[in-house]
Order: C-alpha cells, then sequence, then structure tokens
C-alpha cells in the first residue's frame, strides 16, 4: 500500500542527514575556529540544521544561501561523509595549465609594454596574448589562471594587475 507522501504526489526528502555525536562535534569545533573559509562554514552549518531536521528552505533562511545549496551539501555528505564540507574532492587530480616554462613566459610578458594603445596590461590580455605565443601549445588559457600564475610570483605585485582584476 501507498503512504500517504507517496499517493499526493509528495516526494519524501532524499539524502538524510544523521550525525553521529562524533560528527556533530567535528562540525561545531570546525565552525567555532574562524579560520576556515567562509563557504567551508556555511555547509558545516547546513549540515548540523538539516540534522536537526530543518527544511532546504528554513536554512537558506537561517544562513541566507542559495535554495540549491543545503540539498548539494546533503547530497555531498550522503557521498563523502564530512569531506563534504570542502569543495573539492580530495581524491580528484587537478592538472596545473600552466608548467614553470609557461609561467616564466608570461612573467616576461606581464613585466614588458603593454600592446599598443593600452597604458598597462590586463589578465584579459596577458591570457589572450599568452594564447597567442607560437612556444606555448594551448587552445585557451582563462584570466584566472594568470592571475593565480602571477599571484605567486611577488616580482609581479608592481604590476598592480592583481589588485584590480575583478
Amino acid at each position: 500500500m501507498l503512504s500517504d507522501s507517496v499517493s499526493t504526489g509528495m516526494s519524501r526528502k532524499q539524502h538524510i542527514v544523521d550525525l553521529s555525536e562524533e560528527d556533530r562535534n567535528t562540525l561545531e569545533w570546525f565552525i567555532s575556529t574562524g579560520e576556515r573559509k567562509a563557504e567551508d562554514i556555511t555547509r558545516a552549518r547546513i549540515l548540523l540544521k538539516a540534522d536537526e531536521g530543518l527544511t532546504d528552505p528554513t536554512i537558506c533562511e537561517h544562513l541566507g544561501c542559495s535554495i540549491g545549496t543545503p540539498y548539494r551539501t546533503r547530497k555531498a555528505y550522503t557521498e563523502r561523509g564530512l569531506a563534504a564540507i570542502h569543495r573539492r574532492k580530495p581524491d580528484r587530480v587537478y592538472d596545473r595549465k600552466l608548467d614553470g616554462d609557461a609561467e616564466a613566459r608570461l612573467i616576461k610578458l606581464a613585466c614588458s609594454d603593454p600592446p599598443e594603445g593600452r597604458a598597462r596590461w590586463t589578465l584579459h590580455l596577458l591570457a589572450d596574448e599568452l594564447v597567442t605565443l607560437d612556444e606555448i601549445d594551448f587552445e585557451s588559457i582563462s584570466h584566472e589562471t594568470v592571475r593565480q600564475a602571477l599571484k605567486k610570483h611577488p616580482e609581479t605585485a608592481s604590476l598592480r594587475l592583481l589588485e584590480n582584476s575583478r
């Protein structure tokens, strides 16, 4: 026999969060240290509130997050446990787009004179120019890849690219 929730078209909540006492203590400690990424803290709070039985809309109201965030966090928790509070999956391999040689060419380019008609290089200009170099074989490079590469090198700080990248 079908239950009332199924027969009326309502579905049961998927990805139930049922924290152990140890997991709850870990999450509360994680939140209280104050040295974490805001998004990680939000996901930890979502798990705590979901464990208390709050609905996704109520969690969104309490935490000021979008409606899909509690669902995605609960789903990640059922798949990965407490590791779900971190956005990146620990077993995923992130390939570096720029190797040391390409980074050196980027720095050389960033320290050179900007293109004609421009007062300075922008991250987008650098990314576009880097792709056109014959020595580097990439179809595209994002401005964010350029920003991250330049951020690692203090000698490029005087370029003021990083502070004006947004």
